[in-house]
């Protein structure tokens, strides 16, 4: 499977899985192998708000999280790869959510770029979000 098919795959069933967590549709055993397994134990998470976040802060996250948002939707758009150098791969992709309890706008949208490892499985090294501008955010179609 050549790496875009593969980072794109990743991205997707993390995000689904986030959905089902906090829809409270996956059992709770599912945290460490579907997600919390595929972290680096040095990652850094970078929220659009721009506090820095640890593996351990995400988890604690998580935990709290189950269940909490039956409402809540993501989609993954526009996943590219920026850079690839030995099993090292740069990517960005943007994030489209509905129902989003803890944000302000409950449809909102943000850019990620993501540093991943080609293991197997892929490991998450780095994960920045930035909020997509207002006006980007509004042309966007919200539904799925």
């Amino acid at each position: 499977m050549k790496t875009l098919q593969i980072v794109t795959k990743e991205i997707v069933d993390l995000h689904d899985f986030f959905t089902e967590w906090f829809n409270g549709t996956v059992e709770r055993d599912q945290l460490e192998p579907r997600f919390l397994s595929r972290l680096d134990e040095n990652v850094v998470f970078i929220p659009p708000e721009g506090h820095i976040m640890t593996s351990d802060m995400l988890k604690g996250g998580f935990d709290r999280g189950y269940g909490s948002n039956k409402d809540f939707r993501i989609q993954i758009r526009d996943v590219t790869i920026r850079h690839e150098i030995g099993d090292l791969v740069m990517v960005t992709y943007t994030e489209w959510q509905i129902g989003a309890a803890l944000s302000v706008e409950k449809k909102n949208a943000r850019v990620s770029s993501v540093l991943m490892k080609m293991t197997d499985p892929v490991t998450w090294l780095h994960i920045q979000e930035t909020w997509l501008p207002d006006a980007l955010r509004a042309a966007g179609p919200f539904d799925f």
